[in-house]
């Protein structure tokens, strides 16, 4: 990003308030009724959609919807049920491993720290961050995923491309309160209308606000990787 200069925070959350407007309704969009629920759902979600956790979990929730019932699973039951999504195989193992985790050291509960989750198999400090910001309202820093990371740099709030400096930037620009909200509000915005191909600039409604509008197709995206000859 060409001659970055650092936003205020000020200016941040005024953009910030009118992403709000614009989707008011952005939340966690992995089903679930429970955090264990939650926990799983979005171990799951690693390199897959959120659409398609949300065709499969409701089966295999019936079947176990405690971290009880499922540290008891046959591995081949659980990995029928995964099938249809990719990693099937290493995930099935993460989340047998962490419900026998649960069980065994948290007495079948989610713990509510991050130094606790990211010790379960599967989890790193993205799903902890989901877990503790969806379920207990307590996230210690923002979730960056695909659409965070893009969207922040196209809206100049960052000059950074890796996860881990992105969040920190958030962190730093915006309050406590507002980095579980912020996380689910750009993933919204990135679905719905800042697409890494062909954002919908003109009908964005902080165009006014954004340094890349009609031109955030060419900010925030991964190059595209060189041909073999």
């Amino acid at each position: 990003m060409a001659r970055w200069k650092k936003p205020a925070p000020e200016a941040v959350r005024t953009t910030f308030g009118g992403l709000r407007k614009l989707h008011p309704d952005a939340h966690c969009e992995l089903d679930h009724a429970t955090p264990f629920q939650l926990l799983v759902a979005t171990v799951l979600s690693a390199q897959t959609t959120d659409v398609a956790v949300n065709k499969l979990t409701p089966a295999l929730f019936k079947k176990y919807p405690t971290a009880e019932k499922l540290a008891k699973a046959s591995p081949e039951d659980v990995q029928e049920i995964l099938s249809s999504i990719g990693m099937f195989r290493q995930k099935t193992k993460n989340v047998l491993g962490l419900a026998k985790l649960l069980v065994e050291k948290h007495e079948g509960q989610v713990p509510r720290t991050l130094d606790e989750l990211v010790d379960l198999p599967g989890v790193g400090r993205k799903t902890a961050n989901v877990v503790l910001g969806v379920a207990f309202g307590a996230p210690e820093g923002v979730v960056v995923d695909t659409h965070v990371m893009r969207i922040a740099q196209r809206l100049g709030w960052t000059k950074n491309t890796d996860a881990e400096s992105i969040e920190k930037d958030l962190c730093a620009l915006l309050p406590r309160n507002d980095w579980d909200a912020v996380s689910h509000t750009l993933i919204f915005h990135g679905r719905r209308i800042c697409f890494a191909r062909k954002p919908e600039c003109d009908d964005c409604g902080v165009r006014a606000l954004c340094p890349s509008a009609g031109n955030a197709e060419n900010v925030g995206r991964k190059p595209p990787r060189a041909r073999r000859l």
